[in-house]
């Protein structure tokens, strides 16, 4: 479906009224939602993507919102909407873990939010998984090893930071590829337990996973033994000689 644009001031009538209040909201709502949206900078709501819903092109949909690209001014960006559904009353909370992330420069940009929206940088590119299925022919592993050391280092630097992201064990759902690999989603960060970036990421990557799968077609992993000593050992104490041991042990020092 080719892409196309839309103001703000349409968002609240059919069918967009369906992505600014998903799963669906009250006239009253989509008023509310459509002026904070101007508030906000927002000059278009742009559809295209790869997800479809209610027959409109996003870039995305999670528990918490949908995303879509938007324009602010003639900037691109990603604009992550607070579902009607959702158990979270606000997106404040989200934005300002991304803002913490941002601090160690690992995330997606955060440029503002307010209640119900995240707005922020755009990226580009693939869903991890779907850029290591695509990787063919020589220097296909060297380029792996790129990403996933440039991965694992925003993950030591969350760990560094004491924000633990939540969510890495699926890593295949929240690091996106383009010029350089990004971690996105920061709804179910948290300051307030224990880190395991790393060891979550590391594990999502090589040992239990479709994506360990589809990285082992790639380049030869360790034995599993070797790998989860090396992690276990990092969970216990996360200095930096021991994240270096790690990369050691998975071939990407």
């Amino acid at each position: 479906m080719d892409s196309f644009s839309v103001p703000p001031s349409r968002m609240d009538k059919e069918p967009y009224s369906h992505i600014l209040g998903y799963p669906k909201a009250t006239k009253k709502e989509l008023a509310r939602r459509t002026l904070e949206l101007k508030k906000l900078g927002i000059s278009r709501i742009v559809f295209g993507g790869p997800t479809i819903l209610n027959n409109l092109p996003v870039l995305g949909k999670g528990y918490v919102g949908v995303v879509v690209l938007s324009k602010m001014g003639k900037k691109d960006v990603a604009l992550k909407i607070r579902r009607i559904d959702s158990s979270r009353a606000e997106m404040e909370t989200e934005a300002k873990l991304l803002g913490e992330a941002n601090k160690v420069n690992v995330g997606p940009k955060l440029i503002k939010s307010s209640k119900n929206f995240i707005v922020m940088e755009y990226l580009e590119g693939k869903k991890i998984i779907d850029w290591v299925r695509d990787l063919k022919g020589r220097g296909s592993a060297k380029k792996f090893r790129e990403v996933a050391r440039k991965v694992l280092e925003d993950c030591y630097s969350l760990d560094t930071a004491h924000l633990d992201h939540g969510e890495l064990s699926y890593i295949h759902k929240h690091v996106i590829v383009g010029g350089s690999p990004c971690i996105i989603d920061f709804e179910s960060s948290s300051l307030n337990r224990r880190t395991s970036n790393v060891t979550s990421a590391a594990q999502s990557i090589f040992i239990g996973s479709a994506l360990s799968s589809a990285v082992k077609k790639i380049v030869k992993v360790p034995s599993t033994a070797r790998m989860i000593k090396s992690l276990k050992k990092y969970k216990h104490d996360q200095s930096r000689e021991n994240f270096d041991q790690v990369l050691q042990v998975l071939g990407l020092d």
